[in-house]
């Protein structure tokens, strides 16, 4: 019998998190190139990432559920 391999919610996060960091950086830099106002590259970075950061944590728990492609970890 196979046992579902599960992801822990801290790891769902710590995921979500770093992906995060990486799109903000790139974003920041493009918004700002494109603008040349930190405000307005503020105001866009911080509404779009807090949605994004959401959307994502609900998105990976959801793949979390379905068992397609996962294998159980072999014991050695």
């Amino acid at each position: 019998m196979r046992m579902p391999f599960r992801e822990r919610v801290s790891r769902s996060v710590a995921k979500a998190v770093t992906f995060r960091i990486l799109i903000i950086l790139s974003d920041s830099v493009v918004i700002y190139l494109i603008t040349r106002r930190f405000d307005v590259t503020l105001g866009v970075i911080l509404a779009s990432n807090i949605a994004s950061t959401v959307l994502y944590f609900v998105h990976e728990r959801i793949w979390d559920r379905i068992n397609w492609g996962k294998r159980q970890a072999r014991r050695t």
